[in-house]
Parts: C-alpha cells; sequence; structure tokens
C-alpha cells in the first residue's frame, strides 16, 4: 500500500476515535465548543474516507476512459474538503449564536476537560506524521488533511482553554464565542485549500518560479535555435508540459530528437517528486508567428 493511501486509513482511524469520545462528551455537557469539535472530526473520518478512495482511483494507470489517467481527483476531493470545512464552519457559527441567544448551563466539565487533552495528544502526533508524508511524498490531499488536522489542533487547544477558564470562572459566554472564533478560523484555513485545488481543475499553468527554470534550460541549450508554445499544468501528482522547440533545417530527425531527450531529462530533474509528461515539438522554423495569424 502506497504511503499517502497509509496515511489515509492512520487519519480515518484517529478521527473515528475522536467522533466517540468528542460527541459523547459534547452531548452530556451542553458544551458548543466540545460539541463543534465532535461534528468537526465527524467531517474529519468522511473526508479522510474519501481522500482514501480518491487516491485509490487517482493513482491507477491510464485507459481508454482516461487517457491522461484520474490525477485530477486529488484537486477534486481538496476543494470537497475545503467545501466540508467552511460548511462545518457555519453550522458552528449558527450553533454558537443560539446559544448566546438561549444560554444553557454545561456539566461534566472535567470530563470535558480531559477528553479535550487527550484529543490534543492524538491530534498532534496524527499531524506529525502527516506531515511527514505530505513532504515525503508532495501529495495535495495529503496536505489538505494535514492542514485540515492542524486547525483541529489549534481549535481543541482553544476548546480546552475555554473549558480551563469556564470551570475556574463560572463564564458560560466564554463557550460559544469561543465556538464563533473557530469557526472563522476554519473558515479562513479552507480558503487556500479550495483555492489551490480549484485552480488545478481549471489547469492553471505552474508556478512563475517553476516556469523560468523550464524556460532557464530551454534557453541554455546548444542544440536548438529557440523555443515558443511553452504551455503547463498540472494534474494531482502529474505535471504536463508542451512546447515547440526550434532547430536547425539541416539538423538530423535523430539529432533533434536526442536534443530533445535531454531537455526532456534535465526537466524532469526539476520535479523528482512528480510523474513528468513532456510533449516537445520540433519545429525547423519558427512558425509561431504564422501559426498566431491563422488563429486570427
Amino acid at each position: 500500500m502506497r504511503l499517502e493511501k497509509q496515511a489515509t486509513v492512520v487519519s480515518t482511524s484517529v478521527a473515528a476515535v475522536l467522533v466517540l469520545i468528542k460527541m459523547t462528551v459534547g452531548v452530556l455537557s451542553g458544551s458548543i465548543a466540545v460539541l463543534a469539535s465532535a461534528i468537526d472530526s465527524f467531517l474529519d473520518l468522511t473526508v479522510s474516507l474519501f481522500n482514501y478512495f480518491a487516491l485509490h482511483n487517482a493513482e491507477k494507470n491510464p485507459d481508454e476512459d482516461f487517457n491522461f489517467g484520474r490525477g485530477k481527483i486529488e484537486p477534486l476531493a481538496a476543494v470537497i474538503e475545503g467545501t466540508v470545512i467552511s460548511l462545518s464552519a457555519l453550522f458552528i457559527l449558527y450553533e454558537a449564536l443560539v446559544k448566546i441567544a438561549h444560554p444553557r448551563e454545561m456539566s461534566f466539565m472535567a470530563e470535558s476537560i480531559w477528553v479535550m487533552l487527550i484529543s490534543i495528544i492524538i491530534t498532534a502526533l496524527l499531524v506529525t506524521f502527516l506531515n511527514y508524508v505530505a513532504n515525503k511524498t508532495n501529495n495535495m490531499v495529503i496536505k489538505a488533511d494535514a492542514l485540515h488536522y492542524k486547525t483541529d489542533l489549534f481549535s481543541n487547544g482553544a476548546v480546552l482553554m475555554a473549558l480551563v477558564l469556564i470551570s475556574m470562572t463560572g463564564e458560560q459566554l466564554i463557550d460559544p464565542i469561543l465556538g464563533i472564533g473557530i469557526a472563522i478560523y476554519m473558515i479562513y484555513s479552507s480558503f487556500p485549500i479550495i483555492k489551490e485545488g480549484t485552480l488545478m481543475l481549471l489547469d492553471a499553468s505552474l508556478p512563475e518560479e517553476d516556469i523560468q527554470k523550464i524556460k532557464d534550460i530551454l534557453e541554455s541549450d546548444n542544440g536548438s535555435t529557440d523555443y515558443h508554445y511553452l504551455q503547463t499544468r498540472e494534474s494531482g501528482s502529474d505535471i504536463f508540459i508542451s512546447v515547440h522547440v526550434v532547430f536547425n533545417v539541416s539538423i538530423s530527425l535523430y539529432d533533434a530528437h536526442l536534443i530533445s531527450d535531454k531537455i526532456e531529462a534535465k526537466i524532469k530533474e526539476l520535479f523528482e517528486d512528480k510523474k513528468v509528461h513532456i510533449i516537445i515539438h520540433m519545429d525547423p522554423y519558427d512558425d509561431s508567428e504564422i501559426n498566431e495569424i491563422e488563429d486570427v
């Protein structure tokens, strides 16, 4: 089993445990903050399951129906995960406002504090593991999952602090106010996930610094004379690059092909943790202006 899939299995198992203990104490204590954390963990469980199946399908080889593979399942999963985080935040916000309008006394304070303390320890270990997998594989789904659980880590810490303050001061208003703060933070954290996944689904080009590195390789090649129509896009763990490279009209096809292979090898070295697919069109002259006129 790939390391990425192992990570989703671990995160799913952890989320299931956290849902069970948080939901039990959240319902018994009447704490909006604990209940919000339980709902967030339940969504974590759902998203982690979805991520597992997304990675399972994304790694399938190209076939007659999907010639370029299923890599876009990964950014789709990231967009769905970010959306789920945002929707859960809105629900938490609603529950917090209801509690402000209709205050309720909290109970089982000691149990709630212990549950949140245990949750912080478990979540911290999970975030460390997911960050390790994300750094090693550079997988977008795992990055989103790691960020998601990192927000949980901060929110769990905030809930624990609130419970301690409530038990010391008896001020019940701390609970819904904290719930509002957690909801706002969750929405703020989900935006980069949704943005990155959406850009990938829309075939946005690679970052400017990566494109410049590719251009540097093309411009430093002595075997070709020029290049044009450089196009790039990313799909999950796959990068697709297309470019027209201009050669001297007298060069043999064999020699032009050898030079193109060298260019491909150098570009692939830039993205060692990705699957790079490069198409080099070998032109005997610069036909970019002619093609532009024909397009118009």
